[in-house]
């Protein structure tokens, strides 16, 4: 029923009837539920994509700085190559190189997943993360050096006679804690001993 409010004037009594007031509501549980499913959706969305970008941007320094590690180790590789008048082959993943009275060690180390350069009792890595490591040496004539077996100081001499060319093959990897894994492969070009004199 509506609510009345009664007025009396010279013993004249008026009634005179409150207008309806529309009652207050509040959301109803269905109502609340379907919002807080909707915010946590966009919520998840939201932090999907916040992770996605994260781990891309992430990918993206892992490969540059590979990038600029092999570039720079293989500019180093190639100089002193060009510059040696002679090569010996320590093992398949070692060689030493001769630039005058210096001489040079370029070696793969597999366990360290190291590659490094050698000089006057000082090491320096040249890249890391290495997972595959391949040398590969050439005869002036382009024919391939046999270097499956160096087991012995002569077969390590006979390959270092007759190397004129060197080539790399690397492939390194990288990971951090928030990104996927990250493999870099290069293929060096074959960089000449120019000062070694090899005969055919």
């Amino acid at each position: 029923d509506r609510p009345t409010i009664t007025l009396k004037m010279d013993s004249t009594t008026t009634t005179i009837r409150s207008p309806d007031r529309e009652p207050r509501r509040g959301f109803t549980l269905v109502e609340v539920m379907v919002s807080a499913t909707l915010g946590t959706m966009i919520l998840a969305a939201v932090l999907s994509m916040f992770l996605f970008l994260g781990r891309t941007s992430a990918n993206i320094v892992n490969y540059a700085e590979m990038e600029a590690q092999a570039r720079s180790g293989l500019e180093r590789f190639a100089q002193d190559t060009r510059q040696s008048s002679d090569i010996t082959w320590n093992s398949a993943n070692s060689i030493t190189l001769e630039i005058g009275a210096t001489t040079i060690t370029y070696t793969h180390n597999s366990t360290t997943e190291e590659f490094s350069r050698t000089t006057g009792g000082n090491t320096e890595i040249l890249l890391d993360g290495i997972t595959s490591f391949i040398y590969s040496g050439y005869k002036i004539t382009g024919a391939s050096v046999d270097l499956s077996d160096l087991s012995t100081v002569a077969k390590r001499q006979s390959a270092s006679d007759v190397t004129k060319q060197v080539q790399i093959y690397i492939e390194a990897a990288r990971q951090s804690t928030t990104a996927t894994r990250v493999t870099n492969t290069v293929l060096s070009a074959r960089y000449m001993l120019r000062n070694k004199r090899v005969t055919a």
